[in-house]
């Protein structure tokens, strides 16, 4: 009786890990064809990017320093987003030609040039945002970390929205993870 209870628990324990499995596979799938595409991307940044200048209720003096700031971030912006097109390209010529993949060397000068790119854009951003950020008020503060979730999960502002595609952004940092790199 003893044998049969065990037997009994361990398919249920299996039969339950294979509808995990089975939904979670379901679910990636079915959100695999969901991708945004490059206007959609655009249209989300525009709008995120809208909505932090719109809470940050700034006074006539900050607005004159936001424009700067604006344009650095739509700068990053593109950079990813065409980043985002070439691999999209890159794979569907890869799927078409059946070829390999770049060997890791080739990756790893590719990661570099992105983050080299990536870097100089964010020091961009840091730059202009850096006059405005010292006129902020407490409550300015206070919003502007809600808005790029800085205090909220403990990420990095701005960079962390980007990096993991809240701003139209990139998911370099998955390559490293193991997940798909085509995927953004």
């Amino acid at each position: 009786m003893r044998k049969f209870a065990i037997a009994g628990i361990a398919a249920l324990a299996i039969a339950g890990t294979t509808a995990v499995y089975a939904q979670h596979r379901w679910f990636h799938d079915h959100m695999a064809h969901m991708r945004m595409s490059p206007e959609d991307r655009a249209a989300m940044a525009d709008a995120k990017i809208a909505a932090v200048h719109a809470g940050l209720k700034l006074n006539a003096d900050q607005e004159k320093l936001w424009p700067p700031v604006e344009s650095a971030v739509r700068d990053l912006v593109k950079i990813r987003i065409d980043r985002a097109k070439a691999r999209e390209a890159a794979a569907a010529a890869a799927k078409a030609d059946d070829q390999q993949k770049p060997d890791p060397v080739t990756r790893l000068r590719t990661r570099a040039d992105n983050m080299a790119a990536s870097a100089a854009a964010l020091k961009k951003i840091a730059d202009a945002a850096d006059p405005l950020y010292k006129t902020l008020d407490d409550g300015q503060k206070r919003r502007l970390a809600m808005l790029t979730h800085r205090g909220h999960h403990g990420g990095e502002g701005w960079r962390e929205r980007f990096q993991h595609g809240r701003f139209g952004g990139d998911r370099d940092h998955d390559r490293d993870r193991g997940q798909d790199p085509e995927r953004l």
